[in-house]
């Protein structure tokens, strides 16, 4: 206990709601040391977020501390007054939030922001507290820092926005760093640039991190430590590397079966969900929370709360720990109703896009694109933020209007808005998006938003009430989640409600806008999985978009590679995967955070920190390679002339000057 930064002791809270109390934290104990990062992960509801708050004091006033302490530098955080509380935060413990957006002032330029607390906390004067704020901005790896700091949150990227959030938490050289899946929103180079830049900051200003994620390779890569919470309670504590690897508790070897690894395929290794859900948090306790979704629980597990019990450093709460199996690996055989039954030679492609641009304000954002998509295929689109991966689903859908090109479904020719189109089209392709709280009424039950797309959409001729049990059906949810409110449900459920909308009409085409992104790993496992089966029971084809290159490997059978508007390369997964690449998907691979090793792309090159420069206006009309800037093997001739096209093993091809050999170098002259 003297050696911890913050000490959490026999900690228990709970809220009241509806009358009830709901306990979110139960007996929990944990250690942060100076300087250590600490990972934090688990299911959405487990008590993660309760957790980083109660530090924080800002709990809300329906919530109550039944008992415990927390300890910051041998201060007892529940005796200070509000003052007192005021200077920690400010000073001394800092905290950065998933969503940076809802974080800053809409109305202020982010250096006006950064500069007021030094102002506040410091007590610099304006001139000085201005320069504090340029050389934080720096220090967080935004290039331009002048130009930046007039800039209003609108006008950065989700990542700069990121920086910004950082910069403030860091602004009075705080001792701990609270971090709420920091990364969540990230793509997948930007989300690498933010683990370096972590990794510097505990580095230069010797910051303890107190990390919560649910992406378990992001927490293995910077995290020494780790805690994993099911219930409100922390099942198992220890080393980073031996609690995904050797994992002395049931659940944590689930969540990591749940994630898509480098040899993760549909059809070869599929995800394993864990069933059932976590347990209300007004349910009584008997016994281990996790028994009811345990494959191994035997009677003694529910007869008593398994004790705590550590092993050289290793904490777990099971009366098995010791013969907990590994998790999964390998390759192991499809599960039934998995397996892949797409349409292999096609007569003609379901979707063809020939020279495609879309510009806005005069400012291009998809340049001579030119891709298919089979009938029954899964294409898989990736690339960085601002990409234009989203635009090409929208021109696709109707909703963006293309400023050139064409867009063919079964070889006839779609207009370019959804409104002109026929609704045989319309139903045809459908969306689901990233976020289902922005496409769902949240004051219309379920019921009525499926109905509603059953009575326009849907081909089969029978009684509402029997169509809408049958979609239910399909997506795994109840008859009685019809009647629920949208906020009512998790967000799982939602997601799968999204989906069972766009399956109404029995289309052809659905595109997925990084809909698993915001999801715990063990609820995409399980949509990743319900993808999977109504593709083998519909033949649809999709259009699957994320910056989780693990996932996309999963999922797709062929994979684009955009970048500023730009398709670089294009391929069958597996050949994708295996090489050679175009300079820039190597970047994208190499940012892939995984679990079998300390930080897969920690060492090698990823894309320079143009994600943290203001938006450039200037997207090389002129000639060129669009990534010349950017690349670490870039020849003159790349600055001067388009590159070719070359072609690779079946059917890959990669837009770019070097040969395959030249591709996979290490560097260019």
């Amino acid at each position: 206990m003297s050696e911890a930064l913050l000490h959490i002791e026999d900690l228990a809270i709970s809220y009241r709601r509806g009358g009830h109390w709901l306990r979110a934290i139960r007996e929990l104990s944990l250690d942060i040391r100076p300087g250590e990062a600490y990972g934090l992960v688990g299911e959405s509801g487990c008590g993660k977020s309760t957790l980083a708050m109660s530090v924080m004091r800002y709990l809300p006033a329906t919530a109550h501390q039944e008992r415990g302490r927390i300890v910051f530098a041998g201060q007892d955080l529940g005796k200070l007054d509000e003052r007192g509380l005021r200077r920690l935060r400010g000073g001394r413990i800092g905290m950065v939030y998933q969503h940076p957006g809802s974080a800053l002032n809409p109305s202020l330029p982010v250096g006006r922001q950064i500069a007021e607390l030094y102002t506040l906390h410091a007590g610099l004067d304006h001139a000085q507290a201005d320069t504090a704020a340029l050389d934080m901005l720096a220090s967080v790896r935004i290039a331009r820092p002048a130009t930046v700091a007039h800039l209003y949150p609108y006008q950065l990227s989700g990542g700069m926005q990121q920086r910004i959030v950082i910069a403030m938490a860091l602004a009075t050289d705080p001792e701990l760093l609270i971090l709420d899946e920091p990364t969540t929103a990230l793509d997948t180079t930007v989300q690498a640039e933010m683990l370096r830049l972590f990794e510097e900051l505990r580095r230069d200003y010797r910051a303890a991190l107190l990390f919560i994620s649910h992406n378990l390779g992001v927490v293995r890569q910077l995290c020494e430590r780790v805690g994993v919470m099911y219930a409100g309670r922390l099942v198992e504590e220890g080393d980073s590397a031996a609690v995904f690897t050797r994992p002395r508790h049931p659940y944590t070897g689930a969540l990591v079966a749940c994630l898509p690894t480098r040899d993760s395929r549909r059809d070869r290794r599929p995800l394993q969900p864990i069933p059932g859900s976590v347990p209300d948090a007004h349910a009584p306790e008997t016994g281990c929370p996790f028994a009811p979704r345990c494959g191994r629980a035997q009677t003694a597990c529910t007869e008593a709360m398994p004790p705590a019990d550590r092993h050289n450093g290793h904490l777990s709460r099971c009366l098995f720990a010791d013969d907990v199996p590994p998790p999964a690996t390998g390759i192991i055989a499809p599960s039934q109703g998995t397996s892949d039954l797409r349409v292999r030679v096609p007569e003609r492609p379901l979707i063809e896009i020939e020279g495609l641009e879309v510009g806005h304000g005069g400012t291009p954002i998809l340049r001579d694109l030119n891709l298919h998509i089979d009938p029954g295929e899964t294409f898989g689109l990736v690339g960085e933020s601002g990409s234009g991966k989203t635009t090409l689903a929208h021109a696709i859908a109707g909703l963006t209007p293309p400023t050139r090109g064409r867009i063919h479904l079964d070889g006839r020719r779609l207009a370019a808005r959804i409104a002109r189109r026929r609704q045989a089209q319309r139903r045809d392709i459908q969306m689901v998006f990233q976020s289902p709280d922005t496409t769902l009424n949240p004051r219309r039950r379920v019921g009525h938003a499926l109905g509603r797309a059953i009575r326009k959409l849907s081909r089969i001729k029978a009684p509402l009430r029997e169509r809408l049990a049958r979609l239910l059906r399909e997506v795994a949810l109840e008859t009685e989640h019809a009647r629920a409110l949208p906020g009512q449900l998790s967000g799982g459920q939602r997601q799968r409600v999204a989906i069972a909308r766009a399956f109404t009409g029995e289309p052809r085409l659905v595109i997925l806008d990084e809909p698993t992104s915001a999801l715990d790993v063990s609820v995409q496992a399980a949509i990743l999985r319900l993808l999977v089966e109504l593709q083998a029971r519909h033949a649809v084809a999709y259009l699957f978009i994320s910056h989780d290159l693990a996932v996309v490997r999963y999922l797709a059978d062929r994979i684009g590679v955009l970048y500023r508007g730009t398709l670089v390369e294009i391929g069958p997964t597996e050949v994708i995967f295996e090489g050679p690449n175009h300079p820039y998907t190597q970047a994208l691979m190499a940012a892939m955070p995984t679990l079998d090793m300390r930080a897969d792309g920690a060492s090698q090159p990823g894309p320079s920190d143009h994600a943290a420069a203001p938006p450039s206006q200037d997207m090389r009309e002129d000639a060129g390679c669009i990534y010349a800037d950017e690349c670490p093997k870039v020849m003159q001739r790349c600055r001067t002339e388009p590159p070719p096209w070359r072609g690779g093993r079946a059917g890959q091809r990669i837009r770019c000057w070097l040969s395959g050999e030249g591709v996979s170098a290490p560097g260019g002259d």
